[in-house]
C-alpha cells in the first residue's frame, strides 16, 4: 500500500477519534445539565415550602397580634413596625429567589469557563443568568453572569487572566471555554470557543430576530462591552458607540451588574432616562428578563415635568419637524440654547434677580421699626449669601415674622402692665364697676395691635417668591417653550429655590445622550445628587443642530466633581456586514466595523409612480413576513411623508402607524418617522427617501450643513435594520 493510503486511513482515524470524542463531551453535558435541572427542580420546591411557612407564620402571627392586643392600637402597631418585619423581608427575598429558579429552569446556564487558579487546582464553572448554590453546599452548580469570577466567560484568549475580587484581583489560567444552547431543559448545541465569545453562538442570536435578541445578550456580551458593564460603582462613564455596538445592552446590564454587588446601597435608586416614550416601552421587559424589579424609567420630559408647574412644551414630534424641515430662527435658537452663551445668559440673568428681585424696605411696627432695610439687605446680601435667592427670602420672611410677633408680644405685654397698673391704682369701691370698662379698653387695644400685624404681614408682598416658569418665560421672551427649554427652567429652579427631587438616586443611565444639551447633564446631576451616571449615546445620530464640542464629549467640564471615563466602540453587532457598509458610506467619521455576519445585498430602487410605489412596498413586505421576520418597519423622513405612505398602503396590509411620542410597539409592522425609530431595532427596514441627493454637497461654513444633517438622518435610518435593508429613492 502506497504512503498516500495510509495517510487518508489515519486522517480518517483521527476524525472518527475527534468526532467519537465530540460526541462523548456532548452526552457528558447532557448529563450535567440534567443533573443541574434536577437540583433546581429540588431547589424550586423548597422554596415553595419555604414562602408557604412564612406566609402561614406572617398570618399566624398578625392574627394573634390582634387578638391579643385588640385594645391596645399602640402595641398593635409597635409588634407589625419591629418583628414581623424581618419575616416580610425573609418573604420577599424567597419570592424572588424563587422567580429566580423558575426563570432558570429551562436554561440553567449558557457557558462553561475552565480555569486553574495556584493553590486551588483546576475549577469547572458553568455561568447562567442568575446563580445557584444548593443548599448545604458551598460549590456554587451556577454562577451569576454579574459574579466578579464570571468575567472569566467575557475576556479575551485562553491562558493568563485575572477577576477583581473583593479584596484583590485573582490571577489565573483559562483552559477552556465552552458556550451553550439549551432550550425547555434539552441541550441543543454546543461549541468550544478560543477566542471571543462571538463565534457561532454569537452569530445564532445576532440572527434571531430583533425581540428575542435583547433578552439573549448574555451570553454573547463581548469583551470591550464587558469591561464597561464592570466599570467600579462610582465611576462615571461616557461611551459613544456607533449604531449597534451595544450602547442600550451596556447601560441596561450595568444597572443589573451594580444591583447584584451592591443591592443594599442601589436598591429602588437607579432612574434611566430614554429618548422618547416608544423607546421607553421597547426596553421595558429586558431589566425584569434579569431579575431587576423597582428601577425607575422615563424621558428627560417626563422627568421635569415631575418636578416643574408646567403641563405641556412643544411635542417631540413637532420639535423634529421644525429640526428636519430647517427653520432657520427655530434652528438658531436651539444652536444657541445648547451653547455655553445661554448658560452664561441665565446666570447673568438670575445675578440680576439677585440685585433686583426684591424692592427691599424698612418693616415698620405700630411707628417702630423692627426691621431696617439695612438690616434686610445685609440678611440678603451677606449672612445668607450662599444661599439660592428663593430659599434665602423665605428664611429672612420666617425672621421678619418673627420680629412682628416680638414685637406685637411686647406691645401687648405692655398694654397687659397699663391694665394691670389701672387695675391696682382704682379705689376699692371702684373696682367693680371699672374693672370691665379697664378690661374691655385692654381687649380693644390687644385687637388693634393683632390688626396692625394682619395688616403688616399683607403689605409684605414685595417679599412673595416668583414662579420659576413665569420668570423663564420672560427671560425667554414667551417663546413657545420646547425640550430645550426645560433643562433651563430646571437649572433656573436649582439657582432660585435650591430644588433636590424627593427621592434618593444614587445612579442614573442617559441613553441617547448625543441629543443632550450641557444644562440638562447639570440639572440631572445636581437634582439626583448621585455619585455616578452612565451615559451613552451616538454622535453620528444627533440630528439636532449644535455649534462646537458636542456636550456629550465635554462632561469632564460640564461635571468636574464626577469620575468620569470616555470609551469609544466602533464595532456593530446589530446588523448584516451589507447593511453596516451602505450605512457607513453617510458617515463623516471614522467608518463602523461591522461583525461578520453577511447577509442580503442592499437594494437601491428609484421609483416615480405612485401605483409602481404602493405594488413595490406591500410586495417587500409580504416577502419579509414570509421570511417569518416579527419586526418590519417603514422607516420615512418626516411625519408627513409616513402619513402619505400609511394612507397608501393600510388598506391592503395590517400595518401600524407610530406617529406620537407615546405610542407602543412590540412587534408587526409599523410605518415611523425617522426621529422615532431612533434606539429600535426592526429584522427588516424599507428606507423611503425623497429624489436622491447623493452627491451634492453644502460648502458654506456651516457646521451643520443641511447635507451632513441628511446623511445622519440616513445613517439612523439604515442602521435600524437588523438583517435586511430596502431602500426606495421616490419621486412622487
Amino acid at each position: 500500500m502506497n504512503s498516500t493510503g495510509i495517510d487518508s486511513k489515519l486522517i480518517d482515524a483521527t476524525i472518527i477519534e475527534v468526532e467519537l470524542k465530540k460526541q462523548l463531551e456532548f452526552n457528558i453535558e447532557k448529563e450535567q445539565l440534567k443533573g443541574a435541572c434536577e437540583i433546581i427542580s429540588e431547589e424550586i420546591l423548597k422554596y415553595i415550602e419555604k414562602r408557604k411557612e412564612i406566609t402561614k407564620y406572617i398570618l399566624d402571627y398578625r392574627k394573634k397580634v390582634i387578638e391579643d392586643y385588640r385594645d391596645d392600637e399602640d402595641m398593635v402597631i409597635e409588634y407589625f413596625d419591629h418583628e414581623i418585619y424581618v419575616k416580610e423581608e425573609a418573604f420577599k427575598t424567597i419570592d424572588r429567589r424563587l422567580k429566580e429558579l423558575t426563570a432558570l429552569k429551562s436554561s440553567p446556564y449558557f457557558g462553561r469557563i475552565d480555569f486553574s487558579e495556584e493553590d486551588y487546582g483546576i475549577n469547572k464553572m458553568y455561568v447562567g443568568r442568575f446563580g445557584v448554590t444548593p443548599e448545604n453546599t458551598y460549590e456554587p452548580l451556577i454562577v451569576d453572569w454579574r459574579a466578579p469570577v464570571a468575567s472569566l466567560f467575557y475576556t479575551g484568549a485562553l491562558g493568563e487572566a485575572f477577576y477583581d475580587a473583593p479584596k484583590q484581583k485573582i490571577l489565573v489560567n483559562i483552559l477552556a471555554k465552552r458556550q451553550f444552547i439549551i432550550k425547555k431543559e434539552k441541550l441543543m448545541g454546543m461549541f468550544d470557543s478560543a477566542l471571543d465569545v462571538k463565534d457561532e453562538i454569537l452569530q445564532m442570536v445576532l440572527s434571531s430576530n430583533a425581540g428575542e435578541k435583547l433578552k439573549d445578550i448574555i451570553m454573547t456580551i463581548q469583551k470591550e462591552q464587558d469591561e464597561l458593564i464592570r466599570q467600579p460603582r462610582l465611576q462615571t462613564i461616557v461611551v459613544d458607540g456607533v449604531a449597534g455596538s451595544g450602547k442600550t445592552t451596556i447601560a441596561l446590564h450595568r444597572v443589573a451588574y451594580l444591583l447584584y454587588n451592591y443591592r443594599k446601597i442601589l436598591e429602588d435608586k437607579v432612574l434611566i432616562l430614554g429618548p422618547n416614550n416608544v423607546f421607553m416601552e421597547y426596553i421595558s421587559s429586558v431589566l425584569p428578563s434579569l431579575g431587576e424589579s423597582g428601577v425607575k424609567q422615563t424621558t428627560f420630559r417626563d422627568f421635569a415635568f415631575d418636578i416643574l408647574e408646567l403641563n405641556e412644551v412643544m411635542s417631540l414630534k413637532e420639535y423634529m419637524e421644525k429640526v428636519l424641515g430647517g427653520e432657520k430662527e427655530f434652528t438658531q435658537d436651539i444652536m444657541y440654547k445648547n451653547s455655553s452663551l445661554y448658560k452664561n445668559f441665565l446666570d447673568d440673568s438670575i445675578e440680576k434677580l439677585d440685585r433686583e428681585y426684591f424692592e427691599v424696605k424698612d418693616i415698620n411696627f405700630m411707628d417702630e421699626i423692627v426691621l431696617s432695610e439695612k438690616d434686610i439687605n445685609d440678611m440678603f446680601n451677606i449672612h445668607y449669601k450662599t444661599m439660592p435667592l428663593f430659599r434665602r427670602s423665605k428664611k429672612i420672611k420666617r425672621i421678619i415674622y418673627l420680629k412682628i410677633s416680638e414685637a406685637r408680644d411686647e406691645k401687648v405685654r405692655f398694654i397687659q402692665k397699663e391694665y394691670e397698673k389701672a387695675v391696682a391704682a382704682l379705689p376699692e369701691e371702684e373696682q367693680g364697676y371699672k374693672v370691665n370698662d379697664l378690661d374691655f379698653n385692654r381687649r380693644l387695644k390687644i385687637r388693634e395691635v393683632i390688626k396692625e400685624v394682619l395688616d403688616l404681614k399683607r403689605k409684605l408682598t414685595w417679599l412673595e417668591n416668583g414662579n420659576c416658569v413665569e420668570l423663564y418665560n420672560k427671560i425667554n421672551g414667551h417663546k413657545t417653550l420646547t425640550e430645550n427649554d426645560l433643562g433651563g427652567i430646571l437649572y433656573l429652579k436649582i439657582k432660585l429655590e435650591g430644588i433636590k427631587m424627593p427621592e434618593e438616586i444614587k445612579h442614573v443611565v442617559i441613553d441617547e445622550a448625543q441629543d443632550y444639551n450641557q444644562l440638562q447633564f447639570w440639572v440631572i446631576k445636581e437634582l439626583t445628587g448621585c455619585a455616578s451616571l452612565t451615559i451613552v449615546g451616538d454622535s453620528n445620530q444627533r440630528l439636532i443642530p449644535f455649534d462646537g464640542t458636542l456636550p456629550m464629549h465635554d462632561i469632564k467640564n460640564i461635571l468636574p466633581r464626577c469620575n468620569v471615563q470616555e470609551f469609544r466602540l466602533n464595532t456593530s453587532y446589530r446588523s448584516t456586514k451589507e447593511i453596516m457598509e451602505y450605512a457607513n458610506k453617510y458617515l463623516h467619521a471614522d467608518p463602523i466595523v461591522p461583525i461578520v455576519r453577511n447577509g442580503e445585498v442592499v437594494t437601491e430602487k428609484l421609483i416615480s409612480d405612485k401605483d409602481e410605489l404602493k405594488k413595490f412596498i406591500l410586495e417587500k413586505v409580504e416577502y419579509f413576513k414570509g421570511k417569518t421576520y416579527e419586526n418590519i418597519a417603514i422607516i420615512c423622513k418626516d411625519i408627513k411623508e409616513t402619513e402619505k405612505m400609511f394612507e397608501l398602503i393600510h388598506e391592503n396590509s395590517n400595518v401600524k402607524i407610530i406617529d406620537k411620542e407615546n405610542a407602543v410597539y412590540h412587534s408587526g409592522t409599523v410605518v415611523l418617522p425617522s426621529y422615532f425609530a431612533k434606539g429600535l431595532e426592526f429584522d427588516a427596514v424599507i428606507m423611503v427617501l425623497d429624489e436622491p441627493t447623493d452627491g451634492h454637497k453644502d460648502n458654506s461654513d456651516s457646521l451643520e450643513s443641511k447635507y451632513m444633517q441628511e446623511d445622519k438622518l440616513r445613517y439612523v435610518m439604515a442602521t435600524r435594520a437588523l438583517h435586511e435593508l430596502h431602500v426606495v429613492k421616490k419621486m412622487v
